[in-house]
């Protein structure tokens, strides 16, 4: 059965490492078969949460910028995927905020039911990833019946394009391509 994939690129450096893994991830998504939607970060006016909860009551949140069409694309996804460079050993500060902002898409009925992480850096060790996967599950146990899916871990990737000497090309393909 054919399934909504809702992919979120969040490197602010074109062609960056993570946004390969998130393109590799659509190739083999769309190969079988599903629907793929993707966005980069960078492409769209994205303001902090300020924290107000009026999304809690109106269902929408008081920003109207680049993420008011974008709701109801995370909303109808049957799985969500997260593209992020490590910084500083967690996910970019640009994903963080656009966790943030799905706030008004809680409690809601969303039927994305799986969240996958890929992730780059430039340290060689997995375990660099321990604080964006932590991060990620923490929105993830906000929403019942959600769970990770999976996660690639692009290790030893530091200038733009190292990522495709790495088993995580390959990776980030069959994980796309069996959500």
């Amino acid at each position: 059965m054919s399934k909504k994939v809702f992919i979120v690129s969040s490197t602010m450096r074109k062609n960056g490492n993570s946004e390969l893994l998130a393109d590799e991830f659509a190739k083999g998504a769309a190969a079988a078969g599903n629907e793929v939607d993707k966005i980069s970060l960078r492409d769209i006016q994205l303001k902090f949460c300020i924290g107000c909860l009026a999304c809690q009551k109106s269902g929408k949140c008081v920003h109207n910028d680049g993420m008011t069409e974008i709701y109801s694309r995370v909303q109808n996804a049957d799985v969500l995927v997260f593209a992020t460079p490590v910084y500083y050993y967690e996910m970019s500060g640009q994903l963080k905020t656009f966790i943030d902002r799905l706030n008004p898409l809680f409690p809601k009925d969303n039927k994305f039911k799986k969240v996958y992480l890929l992730a780059s850096s430039a340290d060689t060790s997995e375990s660099a990833m321990e604080g964006a996967i932590k991060g990620v599950q923490g929105f993830i146990d906000c929403f019942e019946g959600v769970s990770l899916g999976g996660v690639v871990y692009g290790v030893g990737a530091e200038a733009a394009g190292d990522i495709k000497n790495t088993p995580a090309m390959k990776q980030a393909y069959e994980t796309g391509k069996n959500v």
